[in-house]
This record gives C-alpha cells, sequence and structure tokens, in this order.
C-alpha cells in the first residue's frame, strides 16, 4: 500500500534534528510498504500509534546515536512479517512507551483500546516495583509476561521480535550487558520461540547469543565451517544434481533447498558429546518441499533406492507431530565419499509452520482450512501456564514449573485406548497422569507400562502403552517431587502437599488447643457463634492471627505453644464468666505428671504433612516416645531415648508433648539396622535373605568402606517393621545367619540392641 511522504512527517509540535525526522520516517516508509495485508482502519490504527509514539520517545536516542523510535519500528516490521494484525502492530510500536515515557495503560486504553493497552501492559517491565533482588524482579516479570502470553499469545511475538531486535543491535550496547543479555536470550526467550515453533526465531537467538556470549569461539566455527563447506561443495552439488534426476524420472514436484546446521547447535554437538569438529558427520543436509504428504513418502522410497540409509536415523514428524506443531520426515544418509548427508521432507503448509510456528495462524489464515488447526499450536502449553499459576502464587517457584516444560525433547506414548501422546523426555508415569487430569495425578497408585506394574519413577520411552491405576483414597507423594519431570506435575504435587498440611496440622492444632484447654479447668473449645464471637476476636488480635483456622494452623505447626493460647483463652472465658470445673482441674492436675507440657496425641501412621517420624531415632509402634513441636515443621516423633529429642528438651521443654501409639497402627515403619558379619562370599544375600524371609521390605543398602585384608564389615539396612516385635523377630533371623557376628538397631546415630 502507497503512503504519501506528508502521512509520514512526524506532528508539528515535535521538535529534533531534520536528520533524526527523516531517519525515523524513512524507518516507517519501510515498515507501511509490508502492510499490504491491512485494510484502511488498521493502517490508521498504526499511523496514529507510530505518531504517538514517535512523540513519546522524542529526544531519547539509540547507543547507535538513532533516534529511539527506530527500535519499535523495526520491531514492528518483524510483527508484520508475520502478518500479525493492526492491534499487535501498534503495541509493537508503543511497546516500551510506559516503561520509558511515563504513559499509562488508561492513556493507551483511551487512544488505542483495551485490547492494544494489555498488550503494552503485557510487554512491560516491572521496575517500579520493590523486589529484594534482581532475580525476584526477573522472576515475577517473566510470570508477568508468561501468563499475558497465555492470555494472547501475540504478547510472545511482540517480545520475541523485541529481542531478536535488541540482539542484532548488542554491538552498540555496553560490553558489560552482553554476557548477562545473551545467557537470557539462551535460557528463557530461545526456548520459548522453539516451544512455540518460531524455528526461524530460534536458530536466529541463538546464532547471536553464541556470538556474543563466546564471540571467540564463534570465530574459530566460523571459519572452520568455511573451509569445510569449501572442501566439500563439489559433493553437496553431486548430491543435489542426483537427487534432481532421480525426482524428475520419478515424476515429482519438488523444491530442493540445501541447509546447512547452525553453529551453535554444532557447537553444542561437540561440546556436548566431546567431539571435534571433524567428528560431526550431519552439518549438511536438503530440505525438500513437496506438493502433497503422499508425495513426501514417495520421496523418502526414492532417496532410499539411490542411497543406503543411516540406521536409526528415520524419524516420521508427520505421522507424530512434535509437540509445537513442527512436521516432516527426517532421513539421514550416506552419500558420495561417505559423506552423511539429513534430508528433510514436508509439504508447502507443514514449511510455513516449521519456520513460523504459532505465527502461522496469521500467515496462513487465508489458505482454508488449516488455519484453525495452525491457532491451536502451543495452546496446551499456554494453558498450562495458567494451571501451573492457580497453584503457584510465588513468582520464583512459578519460573521454576516453567523452565522445566521448556526444553521438550518429546516421547510418544499411547494411552489404554491408544490416544497419543507427547511428554518431555525423561518423563514419568506420574507426569503422564497429571497430563491427563490433575485428578488422576491425585489419585495414582500404580502403574502399568506394556501391560507390567512398574514403579511410578520408570521414565516413558517412545511407543510405550502407558495405564495409570487410581484409586480413591490415594493421594500425591512428597517423594515424586524427586523424579516428576514436568511443570504442571510438579505445581499440581506441591499445591496439594500445601493444602493437606495446612487441613491436617489444622485439625492437629484443634485437639492439641482442645486438651490444653483441659489443663485450665475448660472441657471444650467454645463455639464460634454469636455469644463467643468477641473473645475469639480478642485471642486472635492476642496472637495475630487473621482467623481461627490460622490460629490453629500455627498450634499444630509449632509455631505457637498451645498451653500459652489456652491460659489466654480461659482467662477470657472467665471473664465471659465461664467458671473452671474443678473435678476436671483437679483430675487434669492428678495425671499432669504422665504428660509432657502440651497434653497427649494418638499416632497411627496414617498422618501426612502434620506428623513426622524422626530420621535420627525411626520410631516404631511398641518404643515409648515423645513429640515435638517444631517450629513450623509440625509434630516429630522421636524415641524418648534419643539423643537429639533429650537435647531438645533441654533447651525447648514447653514445645513436647506426650504422643502414644493407637492400638493398630495403619502402615509398617522404617528402622535402621546395623549388622556386622564377616567377610566371605554370598554373605550380603545370606543376610538380605534372613530380613526378607521375615517379611520385612529392604529399602535401602548401604556397605562400609571396606580395607584390604579386614575380616568383618558392616551391613547398613533400612527396612520396614510392623512394629518393635516384628523387629525383634528380624534381628533374632539375622542372629542365627552363620556369618553374622552381631546385628543392633541404630539410633540417634548410634549402634545398641533393640
Amino acid at each position: 500500500m502507497s503512503v504519501t511522504q506528508s502521512t509520514l512527517k512526524p506532528p508539528a509540535s515535535l521538535s529534533g534534528s531534520a536528520a533524526a525526522a527523516n531517519a525515523a520516517a524513512a524507518s516507517f516508509a519501510a515498515l507501511t510498504e509490508k502492510l499490504s495485508y491491512l485494510n484502511a482502519e488498521g493502517l490508521d490504527m498504526v499511523r496514529r500509534a507510530y505518531r504517538y509514539a514517535d512523540e513519546a520517545h522524542l529526544g531519547q536516542l539509540r547507543n547507535s546515536g538513532e533516534p529511539y523510535i527506530t527500535h519499535p519500528i523495526a520491531v514492528a516490521a518483524q510483527c508484520a512479517d508475520w502478518k500479525l494484525d493492526a492491534q499487535a502492530l501498534s503495541a509493537a510500536l508503543l511497546h516500551d512507551a510506559m516503561e520509558d515515557c511515563g504513559i499509562t495503560k488508561t492513556d493507551l486504553i483511551e487512544r488505542f483500546g483495551i485490547q492494544v493497552a494489555d498488550l503494552v501492559d503485557g510487554l512491560t517491565k516491572l521496575d517500579k516495583l520493590e523486589f529484594n533482588t534482581r532475580e525476584e524482579n526477573q522472576a515475577e516479570s517473566f510470570r508477568k509476561m508468561l501468563l499475558a502470553m497465555a492470555r494472547d499469545v501475540r504478547v510472545i511475538l511482540i517480545k520475541l521480535a523485541d529481542r531478536s531486535h535488541n540482539m542484532r543491535t548488542m554491538g552498540d550496547m555496553p560490553r558489560a550487558k552482553w554476557g548477562r543479555i545473551s545467557n537470557e536470550t539462551l535460557e528463557i526467550y530461545a526456548p520459548i520461540a522453539h516451544r512455540l515453533g518460531l524455528n526461524q526465531t530460534y536458530r536466529e537467538l541463538q546464532e547471536l547469543a553464541f556470538q556474543h556470549l563466546w564471540p571467540w569461539r564463534h570465530k574459530v566455527l566460523s571459519k572452520a565451517i568455511q573451509k569445510a563447506r569449501h572442501r566439500r561443495r563439489d559433493l553437496m552439488e553431486k548430491v543435489a544434481q542426483e537427487v534432481d534426476a532421480a525426482f524428475i524420472k520419478a515424476g515429482l514436484k519438488v523444491h530442493i533447498s540445501g541447509r546447512e546446521k547452525t553453529l551453535y547447535s554444532i557447537y553444542k554437538k561437540m561440546d556436548g558429546k566431546h567431539l571435534s569438529f571433524a567428528q560431526v558427520t550431519d552439518i549438511y543436509g536438503f530440505r525438500l518441499v513437496l506438493p502433497d504428504v503422499i508425495d513426501c513418502y514417495t520421496a523418502l522410497g526414492v532417496l532410499h533406492q539411490m542411497y543406503k540409509p543411516v540406521p536409526g536415523k528415520f524419524k516420521d514428524h508427520i505421522a507424530i507431530a512434535k509437540l509445537n506443531g513442527y512436521q516432516s520426515l527426517h532421513t539421514t544418509i550416506v552419500g558420495p565419499s561417505g559423506l552423511n548427508v539429513e534430508f528433510q521432507m514436508r509439504t508447502e503448509a507443514m514449511h510455513l509452520v516449521a519456520e513460523t510456528g504459532v505465527a502461522a495462524h496469521w500467515l496462513y489464515k487465508d489458505k482454508g482450512s488449516n488455519s484453525e488447526a495452525n491457532a491451536n499450536l502451543g495452546n496446551k502449553w499456554l494453558q498450562s501456564l495458567l494451571d501451573i499459576q492457580d497453584e503457584t502464587r510465588d513468582a520464583t517457584e512459578f519460573w521454576d514449573h516453567v523452565k522445566v516444560d521448556l526444553f521438550p525433547d518429546a516421547v510418544y506414548v499411547f494411552t489404554p485406548k491408544s490416544k497419543i501422546m507427547a511428554m518431555p523426555r525423561g518423563a514419568t508415569i506420574v507426569d503422564f497422569a497429571y497430563a491427563v487430569h490433575s485428578d488422576v495425578g491425585d489419585r495414582t497408585m500404580a502403574g502399568k507400562i506394556n501391560g507390567e506394574q512398574v514403579p511410578l519413577r520408570t521414565e516413558l520411552r517412545n511407543g510405550d502403552i502407558v495405564e495409570v491405576v487410581t484409586s480413591a483414597v490415594a493421594s500425591p507423594n512428597p517423594a515424586w517431587l524427586g523424579f516428576v519431570r514436568t511443570g504442571r506435575a510438579r505445581s499440581k504435587i506441591r499445591h496439594h502437599l500445601k493444602s493437606m498440611a495446612h487441613s491436617e496440622s489444622e485439625g492437629l492444632g484443634k485437639k492439641l488447643l482442645a486438651q490444653a484447654l483441659r489443663a485450665e479447668g475448660i472441657e471444650a473449645l467454645p463455639a464460634q457463634d454469636e455469644q463467643h464471637a468477641q473473645t475469639w476476636e480478642k485471642l486472635l488480635h492476642f496472637t495475630g492471627s487473621k482467623t481461627k483456622a490460622e490460629l490453629l494452623t500455627d498450634i499444630g505447626l509449632g509455631k505457637r505453644v498451645a498451653s500459652i493460647v489456652a491460659k489466654r483463652l480461659a482467662t477470657l472465658l472467665s471473664d465471659m464468666g465461664h467458671k473452671p470445673d474443678a473435678l476436671l482441674l483437679s483430675r487434669e492436675r492428678f495425671t499432669a505428671h504422665e504428660n509432657v507440657s502440651q497434653g497427649g496425641v494418638t499416632v497411627d501412621g496414617s498422618e501426612n504433612a502434620s506428623v513426622q517420624y524422626a530420621t535420627c531415632c525411626r520410631p516404631v509402634p511398641g518404643d515409648a516416645i515423645v513429640g515435638y513441636l517444631g517450629r513450623g515443621e509440625g509434630l516429630v516423633v522421636h524415641t524418648d531415648q534419643c539423643g537429639v529429642a533429650q537435647r531438645l528438651k533441654y533447651k525447648d521443654s514447653e514445645r513436647f508433648i506426650s504422643v502414644e501409639w493407637a492400638e493398630e497402627p495403619t502402615r509398617a515403619f522404617e528402622v535402621a539396622v546395623v549388622v556386622t558379619v564377616s567377610n566371605g562370599k554370598g554373605v550380603l544375600a545370606r543376610v538380605a535373605s534372613a530380613i526378607t524371609s521375615a517379611e520385612a521390605d529392604i529399602t535401602h543398602v548401604l556397605m562400609a568402606d571396606e580395607v584390604s585384608g579386614q575380616e568383618a564389615t558392616d551391613l547398613r539396612f533400612l527396612f520396614t517393621v510392623r512394629d518393635k516385635a516384628h523387629l525383634e523377630t528380624v534381628l533374632g533371623n539375622l542372629r542365627r545367619v552363620p556369618s553374622v557376628l552381631q546385628a543392633q538397631r541404630v539410633v540417634s546415630g548410634v549402634g545398641r540392641e533393640a
């Protein structure tokens, strides 16, 4: 669309050098040449955005000395190449106006509408807010940008265009900034571009970051590529001619283009696999663009008839697309002189998606039914950002979850109903369960791969048929956080555990406070009704808690001492005319010597986050036990003879409560045992057999470092037992093994006989 010169002039109110004005006008003129796809109304919006941005940035210069407005124009030009709409182009022109020029979101809404204002707001960093650290500031900024992007993908397209132009002009920036900005580009923006299928942008960002992060390595590798390119030019031309002739003979219409690995991908391969440049064999390749999908498979057959394929190097990404929508057939053949050459076969539509990913929605929207499919590229990942945000309010934790998903080297697995699912490499059955549905993940009890039951931490492989076994009583295990791979699974597990810990701690706190109140002669906690509303309000004011639930949770987590809160509550009730029950008071005081400080609690092993069993002494049913209310840890159960517990009691006696075992514990408990054996063949197997024959499950074995010629050695076991009597049975079995010299239970790090 032609634009008259008068249209491009800055407003009359602007001042500045004629050269700067002409430079900006020339840049905008170049942009308008790309806008023929916009209607008159859209073009008018872009012009107005240009004038407003030009006025806002008046007097600002880039490090190169150019007017600052040339940067927003360049960003908009990249967006125009992706055929983004007028709103996105306007936001691109205005993307620094809020951050640098004091323009408010309200100003933008009045002039350009809510959508443009939201786009600009999503792009604006949070520099004006106070944060404790630069990392916290950056994490919050990325969270804001990514959540805005999840709601409107144009945000990240503009941001990637902005980062691309900044990287292209990095040479004008102070050298001190190169490292930080290049690292950020490699770790964040390039992976996001790849995740959304913007491969051209992904490769460019990697190359520019590599060039500025390691200039010397980039220069050396660039020279090596030029030499290799010169040496192998004849071979590549020969392959191209032979392939072209074969396709003409087969009657296939094909567009052949050469492709070369980027310097950064070559460098990463050399660095990761410890290869020299000469050992990297797949630097060169060809891309074949064909009319239809069936032609891609025909072309593959033609190639394999001409040249021998390299085993294991064929990948069908047409039948099974990558997570970001990429589709192509890949094969590597052995060409002339033993040169490995990779071929990629795809249709024109696939090529467009391969290069531009989510941006293909705008590029391809006028070309038929593929528009809808392209519009959904990356949507699943974008939606997962919103899901993660629902469970994660902390910006740094949110960013940690998201980073996990930015490198999706995928494996493809099947549900029992043959639905295919793409998972990141290293994903486990638990990741798969959460990918199906969060309720399935929360209720996961066991898993099967190809019909065989396997541990939940088992990593998935291409082609696995995965089945998740659920149970209504199952719940997420904290140990899962040690092996899950996806951000979605990690955030869902953490959210569930936090919710569960608080609800359980509230129940424990209520029990502790009620018991402490009985020691003050009051039978039960006052109801939360109108009659006692003022009492609870005064108690919450005394403790500084916002709600009754928060107060009880703090007591359950050990942040507040139940006896102190109970004394205050008793005083408040006394002021209302509630007199202590003399009989109850006498009975509680008479039995006070039986309790420690805050009343008693019964434990049976069914508790999750609110009760922990100390790993220093590993109590089992039958042991005399005490409970310690650690600050923020909930209740920690120790044996009463535990050295750690005795030291804590000496320092912090008011935090101890009496604890007793329930009649029927609900699970087995882990115990530590050290077995001293005389060295000999098959000793470990005989000892392990003695443990398992007594129906104890071994969870860990550690052998002491052997000294040459030593006759005896210590074997340290962790195994589960039902109670103390069961432990004594296992120890009896061990002592009957001929090679065993001694078998002792370990408590507080010191061996002693049970």
